[in-house]
């Protein structure tokens, strides 16, 4: 007797096929809605095959219905790289993202220090991932639409990541939480010969942060970047308010002020 397609997708390995036909395609990720559509099982059955080859796939989350395929090379870590399934997940999702920060600037070829997670901006509030030896940890931006962003070419699969100047403003908005002002100064730096005035200017009008700004234009003086300083300096308004270097930080009476910028450098190991 012949059987029909989806009695032939409901024999058991058909969870296997699928997963198979994933990796024939360079595709390492799937929800298990893609399963149970594309195969014809169950939900029970398709989770029962997933727990036979658990050596094979692993959950991003305990609460979310979506899967990683774990090739023999990426065993060691538990998870295929994050650069690799990433897009395909906050597609999922139906949420916006970027690569961002520190792990933006390593795309860049800047990683003055190696760090052990992968840094994402998003635009909802997301609790940091841990999926076997990979770390991913979220910020929010709640107007995510205003940063520039770019899809780098001769990627394993798309990655939105910030642009070069965007990657700058944010190291400086965000350098509370990534180890201070010192660290985001050291891990921008390497990216200056990348930075372009037309790129900075866009940037500037689309955050439209004046403190970051202005702590940027410090940053960048102290670094010795003279041309992206001068265009800062332009796009400033005539009169800012004092804002301190380190938010972080207290502001002491031996904190010095800088009138160029109207910064307050209350970071004693930053000159």
């Amino acid at each position: 007797m012949q059987m029909n397609n989806r009695q032939i997708t409901c024999l058991p390995g058909a969870a296997k096929g699928f997963i198979d036909a994933k990796l024939a395609s360079g595709i390492v990720s799937f929800s298990l809605a893609d399963l149970t559509t594309e195969t014809g099982l169950s939900v029970v059955a398709a989770k029962n095959q997933l727990l036979r080859l658990k050596n094979m796939v692993t959950r991003v989350s305990p609460r979310q219905q979506y899967f990683l395929i774990i090739q023999p090379e990426h065993r060691c870590i538990g998870a295929p790289p994050v650069e690799w399934w990433f897009d395909d997940y906050f597609t999922w999702l139906g949420q916006r993202y970027y690569l961002a920060l520190q792990s933006a600037a390593a795309t860049f070829g800047s990683s003055p220090q190696a760090i052990q997670e992968t840094q994402i901006i998003t635009d909802i509030p997301r609790r940091d991932m841990a999926i076997g030896r990979i770390r991913v940890r979220f910020f929010v931006k709640s107007d995510i639409s205003r940063t520039l962003t770019q899809q780098l070419p001769g990627m394993y699969a798309p990655l939105t990541v910030s642009t070069p100047e965007s990657t700058l403003f944010d190291l400086i908005r965000y350098a509370s939480v990534i180890g201070g002002i010192e660290r985001a100064a050291e891990t921008l730096a390497p990216l200056l010969k990348l930075t372009k005035a037309k790129g900075l200017i866009r940037v500037l009008n689309a955050e439209n942060e004046i403190s970051t700004a202005q702590r940027l234009g410090f940053v960048l003086q102290v670094l010795g970047a003279t041309d992206l300083t001068q265009i800062i300096k332009k796009w400033l308004p005539k009169t800012i308010q004092v804002v301190p270097l380190s938010t972080h930080l207290g502001v002491d009476s031996y904190a010095q002020i800088n009138r160029e910028w109207c910064v307050i450098n209350n970071s004693r190991s930053f000159l």
